[in-house]
């Protein structure tokens, strides 16, 4: 490529972690708030890896801020990679079980707790699709 040239693209890659948290064969699903990136669409909660931090701390780290519950990480459902207009994400997502504490919405419009075969009724984040598709196909 020549200087000057803008060839392709270079987001910025933002390395995040989602939690599917199972209770009683139903799923926690988020609503995104009004503000911010992808306002109102549903998505497993989580977010952004700290340095230093391994995926299942920092998923640990960001369900006790943002639903005040404790939860533990068990297996990997996947890792998505999906260019927004805001950057790369990569999102791992992974199985998990509520110890302590009742999710409550802080940062969430809206919580709702899904059976595996209800989780295409809502609109969800196109980065979290992949795990949609895996959880339906393990848990149906």
């Amino acid at each position: 490529m020549l200087p000057g040239d803008q060839g392709g693209s270079l987001s910025k890659k933002i390395d995040v972690v989602g939690a599917v948290i199972i209770e009683g064969g139903f799923i926690l699903c988020a609503q995104r708030g009004k503000e911010g990136n992808l306002p109102g669409l549903w998505e497993f909660p989580g977010g952004k890896i700290e340095i230093g931090e391994s995926r299942q701390e920092a998923l640990r780290r960001e369900i006790h801020e943002e639903l005040t519950c404790t939860i533990d990480v068990e297996s990997k459902i996947v890792t998505t990679l999906y260019e927004y207009d805001f950057g790369l994400v990569s999102l791992t997502t992974f199985y998990c079980t509520l110890v302590s504490g009742r999710p409550k919405a802080s940062e969430h419009d809206s919580i709702r707790w899904l059976h595996p075969s209800q989780l295409d009724t809502l609109t969800w984040a196109p980065a979290d699709m992949p795990a949609i598709a895996q959880i339906q196909k393990d848990l149906n």
